[in-house]
């Protein structure tokens, strides 16, 4: 009986975690990413084929949707804030899939009568239907950033509960399934193109978006079933509550004494309080000027975060090119590399990265989790050593007499264009598109005498697979730190604009790159990125020491969570 009792406990213990709000999370995040990668990666080489093998559309879209999120980071995350958890989440939802679906069908459209549409208006139709592909791919863009923060960022605390060592085992799950799908999902799509065409490609992903939005919405629903606490959110109460805060001014709220947590409410609240006090700028000039008020009361909010600093360390490490984007994949067709040897390194970086976010869980239950971030920083610094080494190691190709702007001055005064530069161009679109280009890398690769030795290569990617492991670790700490210490009315806005600095932070590395695309440049590079890592790293080390002072160093005294002394509300009402 014993024996049949605790069967019968495991088997109801499977069946209830299967079932369990967290489990049915990871499923909707898994269909979610993966429909996202594949879009990625498809999208770009679309818009290559579809111009002529030319990266303007490429480097056009990447602009768009980087400049997009940079410029709407905030206004998303206000708009997250202040709306029902589920009515954001089913929003960004339909309006993502919907728009890649239409977009698949317009390329198949363009893809099957491209000649005919050229051939109309002198091609007016044609670049039309080019517009309309990158505009609407860019609010697909803009509704799965919506989506990342909704999910990741807020739902994901909710079903968590008070539980911080749930939250860690729950972010990290997360992050390896973004792993395993920024891997499978191109390689099944690229297959589907590879022995099909891009017009099967285009709809295999519309059919798979289609089929995903349809799921992924029964999920979300059966999580907000069963998760009550989603039903609520700080700052949103009933017509009747939000009239008299309409009644009372931001000033009158200090001077009744009210707690941070009952002063700080939602912007549009701020907004609405002001627009009662002020009937005259209720005008047509205030409601237009509205997104920029919000735009700076987003930014001027992230800046008075207690975890600012834990934030702009990790936007810092964007600015690299210690990755494995199309950047470092150019670099290595340069140096002889070829794609099968840079898809096992490419392997053994997503093993590197998942070992990293198995660590981060262990160490923050040994040492905490703000101690976690700075032991990362220290491996992450100490692997990317390496790279540095590497610059000056026998086989590297860094040349300080050659000058790192050569080649855009060439490409300026109208000679021919390196395909480095061209490669470089295309790596605004994404950091995991190196195919798009890897056919003229390879001429180029092949165009060079035989290099001497293999070693200044090798120790460069020895440190970037390496540092994986501490950069994927410090992100989730940093992660959970915003999760923990944002208050839930400033959640959504807060990391809009932390999504704002990493998209700001990447695109000045992609512009490092276009400045001095040649590969003799491209050691400067490698010491220009480590600088900013480091002065990443140097940013939470003072916000660390400034939340643990010498405690830091002792991994056996217990870390209390970071308060916020500076303000009673953080989020500035916009006058």
């Amino acid at each position: 009986m014993d024996n049949q009792g605790s069967k019968k406990t495991c088997c109801e213990a499977v069946r209830d975690f299967f079932t369990s709000a967290k489990f049915l999370i990871y499923m909707g995040h898994a269909l979610s990413t993966w429909g996202d990668r594949m879009w990625s990666f498809a999208v770009a080489v679309f818009l290559v084929e579809l111009y002529g093998n030319s990266l303007l559309l490429t480097a056009v879209y990447g602009l768009v949707v980087a400049g997009s999120v940079l410029l709407l980071g905030a206004i998303i995350g206000d708009w997250v804030d202040r709306n029902p958890r589920l009515k954001v989440a089913q929003t960004s939802l339909i309006v993502q899939n919907s728009c890649v679906i239409l977009c698949g069908v317009l390329l198949m459209v363009v893809f099957q009568f491209k000649e005919q549409l050229a051939a109309l208006y002198n091609g007016w139709i044609l670049t039309t239907c080019y517009i309309m592909v990158i505009t609407i791919a860019n609010i697909a863009n803009l509704a799965s950033t919506a989506m990342s923060i909704t999910i990741q960022r807020d739902w994901v605390v909710v079903v968590a509960g008070q539980d911080s060592s749930k939250l860690a085992d729950m972010n990290a799950t997360v992050r390896i399934i973004d792993q395993l799908t920024n891997i499978l999902a191109p390689m099944l799509v690229g297959q589907v193109m590879s022995f099909g065409s891009h017009f099967i490609g285009c709809g295999f992903i519309s059919g798979w978006n289609l089929v995903s939005m349809c799921v992924e919405y029964a999920l979300l629903w059966k999580v907000y079933q069963k998760t009550p606490a989603l039903a609520t959110k700080a700052g949103q109460k009933d017509p009747n509550q939000q009239q008299e805060m309409k009644d009372l001014s931001p000033v009158r709220e200090i001077e009744n004494g009210q707690s941070p947590e009952e002063s700080s409410q939602p912007l549009m609240i701020d907004s609405a309080a002001v627009k009662n006090e002020s009937p005259k700028k209720r005008g047509c000039c205030y409601q237009v000027t509205e997104p920029l008020r919000t735009l700076k009361a987003g930014w001027v909010a992230y800046y008075n975060q207690n975890i600012f600093f834990a934030g702009m360390s990790l936007a810092f490490l964007y600015m690299t090119v210690l990755g494995f984007d199309c950047i470092t994949t150019g670099y290595a067709y340069t140096q002889g590399l070829n794609g099968s040897i840079l898809s096992l390194l490419m392997g053994a970086s997503a093993i590197s990265g998942i070992c990293g976010t198995v660590a981060f869980t262990w160490i923050r239950k040994k040492c905490g989790l703000i101690r976690t971030g700075f032991i990362s920083g220290v491996a992450q610094l100490s692997c990317l050593t390496l790279c540095v080494v590497s610059v000056f190691a026998p086989g590297s190709p860094f040349d300080l007499s050659v000058s790192p702007f050569e080649d855009l001055y060439t490409h300026l005064v109208g000679e021919t264009v390196l395909p480095e530069a061209e490669h470089a161009l295309a790596g605004i679109v994404t950091g995991a598109n190196a195919t798009t280009t890897a056919a003229s890398i390879t001429t180029a690769a092949q165009e060079m005498p035989p290099l001497q030795s293999y070693l200044s290569v090798s120790l460069l990617f020895a440190g970037v697979i390496a540092a994986r492991m501490g950069l994927w670790s410090f992100d989730l700490t940093v992660t959970q730190l915003i999760q923990e210490n944002v208050i839930e009315s400033e959640r959504g806005i807060i990391n809009g604009v932390q999504n704002s600095m990493n998209y700001l932070l990447d695109l000045l590395h992609f512009i490092m790159v276009i400045l001095a695309p040649n590969p003799e440049a491209f050691g400067l590079l490698v010491i220009i990125s480590v600088c900013f890592v480091a002065m990443g790293h140097m940013m939470y080390f003072r916000f660390a020491f400034k939340s643990l002072g010498s405690r830091l160093f002792l991994c056996c005294s217990p870390e209390q969570k970071v308060e916020n002394v500076d303000s009673p509300s953080s989020l500035p009402a916009i006058v």
